[in-house]
């Protein structure tokens, strides 16, 4: 079997939760919006979830919107808030997931003036940088807690304070959907408005995701008709995805500490090998990162070329975000790090989880030391 070193793509589900979803694939089959005891025992699910999920964020449930998964809690964030309020301004990050990054251009062309906040090379979010873009026009600002590729940390606390001291009535959105499950995060605490999270990053199913919402923000649906999750997301819920999805966020709060130490002795391990060779630059290596995120390139080769000799020899790494896969072009988030685009295009992205093991990195570094001695052979 491969070694699989792709966590931030997807997790593989947890067989705890899998266990927990095991009877809503055939007995527990109610409609959660029936009144008979099937939907009785189906909505209760339902509701255990919401809880579970709030509970691993510091929300209240009510403020749990069920999705399908990161990418509609998005375009929910972006598209549902700009709805309802005076058309000026809004601003994102430079370095934002494409799963917000297309619709706020959507919302560009609708007339919205779209402004981008640009990271430092480190790729962090400055507050000179949210000065400098923030009006008393802007309507909503969106910052990811943990990017998807480098796993930079921003300061939620520090920005939010600078944003809304310079501009109290605007909402703040954050996509959390990296962050959730690998380190401690507190909705309430970090005073957001809004929050994107998804189940299969945290080693729940596919197909679930939640926005965590104020109940100040005046949110209109993407998605009508039955009227749904309070209103804000018409459709019968895919019960069995969002079971799973309270059962992995009960289990990643039980387990945050311990995951999150097996993941950072593997990083500092790999960082410390990876640096022993000649010709790679790693990425953000002076911001806080997440503990399971390493990006790199191998200067002289390019990122795909990469991936594919890594995966002939049995690594499943990325050349950054999977919804990106197949893109000719370097990544956007280094490009807004200032990294030069013939680095930027040879980047690869290693992403580790609770199954990885020191002898993975080791074997790791053998694979990039042959293919480095490969590609030498090849220029002589």
């Amino acid at each position: 079997m491969p070694v699989y070193l792709d966590h931030n793509a997807t997790t593989p589900l947890n067989a705890e939760v899998l266990e927990v979803m095991m009877p809503y694939m055939t007995g527990l089959y109610g409609n959660p919006s029936s009144v008979h005891r099937y939907g009785r025992l189906t909505r209760d699910a339902l509701e255990q979830a919401r809880m579970q999920v709030a509970n691993l964020v510091g929300a209240q449930p009510k403020e749990v919107i069920f999705t399908s998964g990161g990418t509609e809690a998005n375009n929910l964030a972006i598209r549902g808030v700009l709805a309802n309020r005076k058309q000026s301004r809004f601003a994102i990050s430079s370095i934002e997931h494409a799963s917000l990054l297309a619709p706020s251009e959507l919302m560009e062309k609708q007339g919205w003036q779209l402004d981008s906040v640009p990271v430092s090379e480190q790729g962090e979010v400055t507050l000179d940088a949210l000065q400098n873009v923030i009006t008393d026009n802007t309507q909503l600002l969106s910052v990811m807690a943990a990017n998807n590729e480098t796993g930079v940390l921003q300061d939620l606390t520090a920005l939010v304070e600078k944003a809304k001291s310079i501009n109290s009535d605007l909402f703040f959105h954050s996509d959390a959907c990296q962050l959730a499950g690998k380190l401690p995060i507190n909705f309430a605490e970090l005073k957001l408005d809004l929050m994107s999270l998804s189940s299969h990053k945290l080693y729940g199913p596919l197909g679930a995701g939640a926005l965590v919402v104020k109940s100040r923000v005046d949110l209109s649906p993407l998605i009508i008709g039955g009227g749904q999750e309070k209103q804000k997301r018409s459709g019968t819920e895919n019960l069995l995805a969002i079971v799973g999805f309270g059962a992995a966020a009960e289990l990643a709060a039980r387990e945050l500490q311990q995951r999150k130490a097996h993941v950072f002795e593997l990083q500092t391990q790999l960082i410390e090998q990876l640096k022993a060779l000649q010709g790679i630059v790693v990425f953000s290596e002076q911001a806080p990162r997440l503990a399971n995120t390493v990006m790199f390139a191998l200067q002289g080769i390019d990122g795909e070329a990469l991936l594919m000799l890594l995966d002939r020899k049995g690594f499943a790494v990325s050349s950054g975000s999977a919804c990106d896969s197949g893109s000719a072009e370097p990544s956007h988030v280094l490009l807004a790090m200032s990294v030069k685009p013939e680095i930027a295009k040879g980047a690869i992205r290693i992403s580790l989880g609770e199954q990885n093991t020191s002898d993975d990195m080791l074997q790791f570094i053998e694979a990039l030391k042959d293919i480095k001695y490969d590609i030498r052979q090849q220029f002589n």
